[in-house]
């Protein structure tokens, strides 16, 4: 008990003595911090609601400033491609034509805005021949329609068109593919004034609700037309799936926008019969003979050794059975590569281009050439005529009459659109003139530039070209 009283005076001297001396404050605070209520330490509590009326604000001045940033980026880019596209252009008028191609889709420019240049799209139709002078980018090329009067401006390249097909399709425009009576299938709206409208030829992706075949049964049941499987009411086999919808494409691969072929297109001249024979090479001679004098120093003959209208001809044998001998058939089909790619290379020089090829005598051997030739057909509509005609020629040519009748019956069976011109003419100087006159349109549809003094000075055949001709009373009748 006296310990205890001598503890609690000697606290009370140490809290009341102003006179002891305090260093060890710091020692006596924690002893006695343990009896301390800790302090509720508060977050910093916004004094108005304006802070976020003001962050809001701020972010949407952001927001506007970035758009606004964003546009004139645009505006510099899409000023800086048409003063490129402008200049470009004016450069490529007096460009040489770097290649030609062949449309096979349709594409209507009148409202196109992705254009370098406004209003200076190009719009083609299907099967129309372009020239192109050089590619802007990846999107644009820079050429003309081969037409007189055709203008130099922008044409959209294959990935351009590609885009264009998926956009109208995924946007709901595209028809569905289905036969139609022209063979073509529209991919874009097609209609006129849209924007990209193209349509493909060919048939594409087609749907067909087709039964699949039944069940395989005994001879005799097939025998008697009679199934032994035992089918439901609907005629159906017990445990088929009906539910299915089955899709057959009838092509699968799509073709090309664009078909790569020589910048002058060849000349070949077909009929009134099989060549090799007096009477068509006689005619045929006579014509070219004109044209060459004619177009003197703008034309070019060639003379095909190889059979570029049949790439996968197969070597006869003994007449029966045709020779697959691989080794050959490579061989064969190099040499018509060959010969080709010599095409398109005289075709670079802009010159009338004339093919002399023995073994074309139909327009179907060339149809699904890359060469897209202007195909000629001198036509005797009579079947008399012609038999007249190549029985004059000797008993040579009598004994191989038949063959040179049928030749021209199917020549006179095929569509006027299978040829680019047709002479039916009875005179020959009258089938010159007309054939005169269909080349220099050609040949101002694909020299623009070109002064038309040339074209006078060598419009008019000398005296002494149907005079020569003139010898020849067995050519037309």
């Amino acid at each position: 008990m006296a310990t205890d009283l001598a503890a609690v005076s000697e606290l009370h001297s140490i809290e009341v003595d102003p006179t002891v001396n305090h260093t060890n404050s710091a020692v006596s605070n924690e002893k006695w911090h343990i009896f301390r209520k800790p302090r509720k330490r508060y977050k910093g509590r916004p004094s108005s609601n304006d802070t976020s009326s003001t962050k809001d604000s701020e972010s949407h001045t952001n927001h506007i400033s970035d758009s606004s940033s964003l546009d004139e980026d645009r505006e510099m880019v899409r000023r800086d491609l048409g003063n490129r596209g402008a200049a470009s252009l004016d450069a490529a008028k007096h460009k040489p034509v770097a290649f030609a191609v062949r449309t096979n889709v349709r594409y209507d420019a009148s409202e196109e805005t992705e254009c370098p240049v406004p209003n200076t799209a190009i719009s083609f139709d299907v099967r129309e021949f372009l020239h192109v002078k050089e590619k802007f980018n990846e999107d644009w090329w820079i050429g003309r329609v081969v037409k007189e009067g055709g203008a130099v401006g922008f044409i959209p390249s294959p990935s351009k068109l590609e885009s264009i097909r998926l956009l109208t399709s995924v946007s709901g425009k595209g028809t569905k593919g289905s036969r139609g009576s022209g063979g073509g299938v529209q991919l874009g709206d097609g209609s006129p004034g849209s924007p990209g409208g193209m349509s493909y030829e060919g048939e594409n992706g087609i749907d067909y609700d087709e039964e699949p075949p039944p069940t395989p049964t005994s001879p005799t049941s097939q025998g008697s037309g009679r199934s032994s499987v035992p089918r439901t009411g609907s005629g159906t086999l017990p445990n088929q799936n009906t539910g299915k919808k089955k899709v057959f494409f009838k092509k699968q691969e799509q073709l090309a926008p664009y078909d790569v072929v020589p910048v002058m297109r060849p000349i070949v001249f077909i009929g009134p019969s099989m060549k090799t024979y007096e009477v068509t090479d006689m005619m045929q001679k006579a014509l070219v003979d004109y044209i060459k004098h004619r177009f003197e120093s703008r034309i070019i003959i060639h003379r095909c050794n190889t059979e570029i209208g049949n790439k996968r001809a197969s070597l006869q044998g003994n007449g029966k059975k045709p020779l697959m001998e691989k080794t050959n058939s490579k061989q064969m089909l190099s040499e018509v590569q060959q010969e080709i790619d010599h095409i398109f290379e005289l075709a670079k020089s802009l010159n009338l281009l004339v093919l002399e090829c023995d073994t074309v005598n139909h327009p179907s051997q060339l149809a699904k050439s890359t060469l897209a030739p202007i195909i000629i057909y001198l036509k005797i509509a009579s079947a008399k005529v012609l038999q007249r005609l190549i029985k004059t020629r000797g008993k040579s040519q009598s004994r191989h009459l038949n063959i040179q009748l049928v030749t021209a019956e199917k020549l006179a069976q095929c569509n006027e659109e299978s040829f680019d011109l047709i002479l039916d003419e009875n005179q020959l100087e009258d089938a010159c003139e007309h054939l005169g006159d269909f080349l220099q349109q050609y040949w101002r549809e694909t020299h623009p530039d070109v002064s038309t003094v040339i074209e006078e000075n060598h419009s008019e055949p000398g005296p002494s070209m149907f005079n020569q001709e003139q010898q020849r009373p067995s050519v037309y009748l």
